[in-house]
């Protein structure tokens, strides 16, 4: 506890030394990390947490229970459209929206339950194989589909930065998404469209600098994983 309390104490130190001009928001990503750890960081006072697999999240929601009761989950993963069901019917927010097929999907549950679904757009902003997303000469077209969607709203943009040594290399990365955001708030001019998701562990700093207002932070809150980055 007391680490994970030291550790988001650091990272809202971090955040209070940018001049931003409005609140960021931490999503703790929860991925591989016990329910314990979860529950502490809740204690701490993280309202949003992060998840990027439906098999290992919802036995974690299961454990917590009334401790979720007004903590927002998000979906982080690249979500396969056979989860599509479950994650509608337990996340609050879609932060991974890369196709048409996905909205479809995402819009058809919503309805039966009848719920408005958030969700943000992934874009695809590095040309990394591995990397999903909506390219940036698609973004617009595709954000206007999915405005003829009843059953789900759309709040912003998330994207990835490459993993990178330094963390300034992801500095274009994200400029060239806020560009995207702000090019799609000025044709559109929707007032629900106000969130970029932006910036993890390393370089989440450089995304607040860029504009994110929310940022997806796991290992700089829980300790390392035993692979790979906090998408």
């Amino acid at each position: 506890m007391k680490s994970i309390l030291e550790n988001i104490k650091s990272i809202e130190k971090c955040i209070n030394f940018i001049k931003t001009n409005g609140r960021i928001t931490i999503v703790a990503v929860t991925k591989t990390f016990p329910a314990q750890d979860v529950l502490a960081a809740l204690q701490c006072g993280i309202r949003h947490i992060g998840e990027s697999k439906i098999q290992e999240a919802l036995p974690k929601f299961n454990e917590l229970n009334d401790s979720l009761v007004d903590i927002q989950k998000h979906f982080i993963g690249h979500l396969q459209t056979n989860k599509v069901k479950k994650a509608v019917e337990n996340f609050d927010l879609i932060q991974s929206l890369d196709s048409l097929h996905l909205c479809e999907s995402i819009d058809h549950y919503a309805r039966i339950i009848g719920k408005i679904q958030d969700c943000f757009i992934e874009v695809k902003v590095s040309e990394e194989n591995a990397k999903t997303g909506i390219s940036a000469e698609e973004i617009i077209s595709f954000y206007e589909r999915c405005l003829a969607f009843k059953n789900i709203r759309i709040k912003g943009l998330m994207s990835i930065a490459p993993n990178c040594q330094n963390p300034q290399d992801s500095r274009p990365y994200f400029k060239r998404t806020r560009k995207l955001f702000e090019s799609i708030q000025k044709t559109f001019n929707k007032n629900e469209f106000n969130c970029l998701s932006m910036g993890m562990s390393g370089d989440f700093e450089i995304a607040i600098e860029e504009g994110a207002n929310f940022v997806r932070i796991g290992s700089a809150i829980f300790g390392e994983r035993n692979y790979g980055t906090d998408k």
